[in-house]
């Protein structure tokens, strides 16, 4: 494959109807997820819960993910991806009106759980369709694209979901996210074609016969390690930002919104960016350098005091931009692992051991992290130390899998050649 193949590649009308409609779906789980972050603050003060309270409704979507997608694992290759991809959607379609009529903390925490069960699976059927659709030399610009979701989340539908949260209450944000979903499913019912190539000349297994056999393979197991520090790291500051950013640094509940609007703006250009840069100079290397950024930028942020609103949105920016120049390339990395067909089943697990990851991480944050007497949070510091522990040992195992994914790349051109 040539240089120039790789720096432009061609997608057919098809693969950028793909890329637009896995966006959009992305973006609503990404939303449904995101805007707890956000919400944290009304949440803790409306239902006069406590941070670690607030901490097990995010812990109790993840935890559910976790569950849901190993139980899904044996099925995940079994069937047409566009099949399993409507029925965990119209799961997560459910959940999130549950969470829109929730009346209580007990009613959400319950909700969340039903939500985190399909959301979850949707990611890992995400990524299996990506993965099947889209070479790996393109995948990190795939990627790019589809991260896009996180941003879009921010520039217009957490600022809007805190809006009317402001003005019509908490549930409204779900409410949404439901509506926009039933748009969303109704495009992939009737415009997505079957995404079932790994069905051809796939061995029929026992669904328990096929997890064991992806879950016990050495070359997936550090990839899955790999996944599990990369989540924690997210998960253990991310919960709990809005609340520090209010109640530590200032910011007003009313300014919040363009903290996150300000951030996703700088995403839409950055996303894509990052993408190209994955696949032109490496995404192992790409990732370090996002790491090391990372790093930097928690240092910073997890000592901050009362700081003027400008000062937050440049470092909150260079922060999500740090995540963004993480998330693409190890993604990319991860996705080109598995065989063709145990790609279902190696994804589900993925999403699994990333989201109970993330619900530990979530769990150890509220455990770390307290009020005091004037409503601040406190030990905010030592929970950034902890992430950038997450960080360091996520470089050492993708450190692994992309000398796996070398080795496989390498063996694959000559056959390809040859052909």
């Amino acid at each position: 494959m040539t240089e120039s193949t790789i720096t432009k590649p061609v997608f057919t009308r098809y693969q950028v109807f793909i890329i637009a409609l896995v966006s959009l779906l992305q973006f609503t789980i990404i939303l449904d997820f995101m805007v707890m972050a956000p919400l944290g603050a009304l949440l803790i003060r409306i239902l006069s819960i406590t941070p670690s309270q607030f901490g097990w409704v995010v812990s109790a979507y993840a935890f559910s993910a976790g569950i849901a997608g190993i139980a899904a694992a044996g099925f995940a290759d079994k069937f047409d991806r566009k099949k399993m991809l409507l029925f965990f959607y119209a799961g997560f379609i459910l959940g999130t009106f549950l969470c829109g009529i929730a009346p209580d903390y007990h009613f959400l925490l319950l909700a969340r759980m039903v939500t985190g069960m399909f959301g979850g699976v949707l990611f890992s059927i995400n990524m299996a369709i990506i993965a099947d659709l889209f070479p790996l030399e393109v995948r990190g610009r795939v990627m790019g694209y589809v991260q896009m979701a996180f941003a879009v989340s921010q520039v217009a539908g957490i600022p809007v979901g805190l809006f009317f949260a402001n003005q019509f209450g908490w549930h409204m944000p779900f409410l949404m996210i439901v509506g926009l979903c039933l748009v969303t499913g109704i495009a992939i019912f009737r415009w997505m074609k079957p995404v079932d190539g790994h069905l051809r000349g796939r061995v029929a297994q026992r669904p328990l016969l096929h997890l064991v056999k992806t879950a016990s393979q050495k070359r997936y197991l550090v990839a899955f390690m790999s996944t599990v520090f990369l989540s924690t790291g997210g998960f253990l500051m991310m919960p709990y930002s809005s609340a520090f950013l209010v109640r530590n640094v200032g910011v007003s509940e009313q300014v919040l919104p363009a903290v996150f609007v300000v951030a996703g703006v700088a995403g839409l250009f950055t996303g894509p960016l990052i993408g190209k840069w994955s696949d032109k100079i490496g995404k192992y290397r790409l990732f370090i350098g996002g790491s090391i950024l990372a790093t930097i930028m928690v240092l910073v942020i997890t000592h901050l005091s009362i700081t003027p609103l400008w000062e937050v949105l440049v470092l909150n920016t260079l922060m999500y931009t740090a995540v963004t120049s993480r998330m693409i390339p190890s993604q990319a990395l991860v996705s080109a692992v598995p065989d063709m067909m145990d790609r279902g089943a190696f994804m589900s697990i993925n999403s699994s051991v990333q989201q109970l990851g993330g619900g530990i991480a979530s769990l150890l944050g509220g455990w770390l992290i307290s009020q005091n007497a004037g409503g601040q949070l406190v030990h905010y510091d030592i929970l950034g130390y902890v992430t950038i522990g997450a960080f360091l040992i996520c470089i050492v195992m993708l450190y692994f899998v992309n000398s796996y994914v070398s080795r496989k790349t390498a063996k694959s051109v000559p056959v390809a050649q040859a052909a």
